[in-house]
């Protein structure tokens, strides 16, 4: 059930989610802290992350297969239209929803139970009708589609969770809807990234987690508990504990422990839950070299204030902020991608030991520069912590949506390698180089965003966001907090 609200003014700095800067000594205290900054703490004899809804569509695919008693499907969007292989024939990989349609027709014991953000159809790039009046493959007593309208006013379902049997959990960025898919080349022009209508969208990068164990069944009963607040109705947990890791899937990280930590908004009988905001804010406080971040949006004020903070340290950290460059829609270009500028303008001014970079990553074809759209929510501190989730940083996913994210903080060496061997490959990735050659020329110059700059200049890199430079306004917009806000707004709770 909803644990207690652990968002508390603690007299260091005066703001909510204040903490006390870099911790002394040789040995660092651990981040990851249960009841204060994550909801469970618990084990996982494998995880991964998938990179780019190619690998996380088709690896979905495969496991949603082997599901025996349940199927738990969260989400801000869901279009049962989409092709989780679109490289595959229609008969070896059909349409989402008819595919689970089957799953549930040849396993008497299967129930597939899905919970999509109410008003996607009016925000969300998926179907409106099928998730409004229903679609033939929903026409079943063991798959149940319901929208959760239990949130407050402007606050939204915002988790991608999916969950197999209790014994596999994905947590992510990724919705199952259109305008997802892509691979880690993000060409231009890819012929298989094509939405149902048959519209082409640009390139895309996210991320997803998936966990086996102990640590995926948490995940199932957070699922079960949004179900239980949202739709009024119990689920029981799965009682078929299965090894259903992947084959043919490489583990990246075994034998951790993985943290759930979730935004929940105060509504209602729920409490409060800010443990998202907490991680990310105790992991930026703690980190001594590097700070790594990949998010859609940086808007919120709380996050700027600690990152600025860490810039101004003679000592602190380097900062790397790999970002969506433009905003979709009018009002997401003002309110997120203005502010954005502002608050990027503000980290700018507190850079006085020039370790900060703000970029958007590109792919070229010939002189044509194409950005590649930024949908990730990722955090990778001194290669110790990875923290991926549904989580933004702006302000609704402090205390106004639902969110969740998963993380794991190294206890030795190896986990600390692996943590280091996927942020090498993400930035790589949107460099357009090896792992190898990026990790040599940090070794070569002793610094990330050093490294980043050399290599940045080919036509896949990353490129500097103008309001670094441009010297425009660093206050928000007026108004901006009716479109963000941090929590809901007194006069909406009920």
């Amino acid at each position: 059930m909803i644990g207690p609200r652990i968002l508390r003014r603690d007299g260091m700095g005066g703001h909510p989610l204040a903490v006390r800067s870099t911790e002394t000594g040789t040995t660092p205290s651990p981040i990851i802290r249960p009841g204060r900054n994550c909801w469970r703490l618990e084990r996982a004899k494998r995880a991964r992350a998938l990179i780019d809804a190619g690998e996380y569509f088709s690896t979905l695919e495969g496991c949603l297969r082997t599901a025996r008693r349940s199927i738990l499907i969260a989400g801000w969007d869901f279009d049962g239209r989409i092709r989780l292989r679109p490289d595959a024939s229609e008969g070896d990989s059909p349409p989402l929803g008819p595919f689970l349609r089957s799953l549930v027709e040849n396993n008497p014991d299967l129930e597939i139970n899905i919970l999509v953000w109410s008003i996607s159809f009016v925000h969300a790039p998926g179907s409106a009708l099928e998730l409004l009046l229903g679609a033939d493959w929903q026409d079943h007593p063991r798959l149940n589609l319901k929208l959760d309208s239990h949130h407050p006013i402007y606050g939204a379902h915002h988790q991608k969770i999916v969950c197999i049997d209790d014994s596999l959990a994905f947590v992510g960025g990724i919705d199952l809807t259109i305008e997802r898919w892509d691979t880690p080349e993000h060409e231009p022009n890819h012929p298989l990234r094509i939405a149902p209508s048959g519209s082409a969208y640009a390139p895309v990068h996210d991320l997803q987690m998936i966990v086996d164990g102990d640590a995926a069944r948490a995940v199932a009963d957070q699922v079960r508990d949004r179900w239980q607040s949202a739709v009024k109705e119990e689920l029981k947990p799965c009682d078929l504990a299965r090894e259903l890791w992947p084959q043919t899937l490489a583990p990246q990280f075994t034998d951790v422990d993985v943290a759930i930590a979730r935004t929940l908004p105060d509504y209602g009988s729920q409490q409060e839950a800010t443990e998202a905001a907490n991680l990310t804010h105790h992991a930026i406080a703690s980190a001594r070299k590097l700070i790594y971040i990949e998010a859609q949006y940086l808007t919120a004020a709380p996050m700027g204030r600690i990152l600025a903070r860490r810039l101004k340290e003679p000592d602190g950290p380097e900062v790397m902020v790999v970002m969506n460059h433009t905003a979709r829609g009018n009002i997401e270009k003002v309110v997120m991608g203005m502010n954005a500028d502002r608050l990027i303008r503000r980290l700018a001014k507190a850079d006085r030991f020039k370790r900060l970079r703000v970029c958007y990553p590109v792919n070229c074809v010939g002189e044509e520069e194409h950005d590649i759209f930024v949908h990730a929510k990722l955090l990778i501190v001194d290669d110790r912590l990875v923290r991926i989730g549904s989580s933004n940083l702006n302000n609704r996913s402090i205390g106004l949506d639902t969110e969740c994210d998963v993380a794991i903080e190294a206890d030795r060496s190896a986990t600390c390698k692996s943590i280091e061997a996927l942020r090498l490959r993400l930035l790589s990735e949107h460099l357009g180089c090896t792992p190898a050659a990026l990790e040599k020329m940090e070794a070569e110059l002793g610094s990330t965003v050093q490294a980043v700059d050399r290599l940045s200049p080919g036509s896949r890199g990353l490129r500097r966001f103008d309001s670094l430079d441009d010297g425009g306004p660093t206050w928000f917009l007026p108004g901006a907090f009716l479109f963000d806000p941090r929590h809901v707004f007194r006069w909406f709770r009920r």
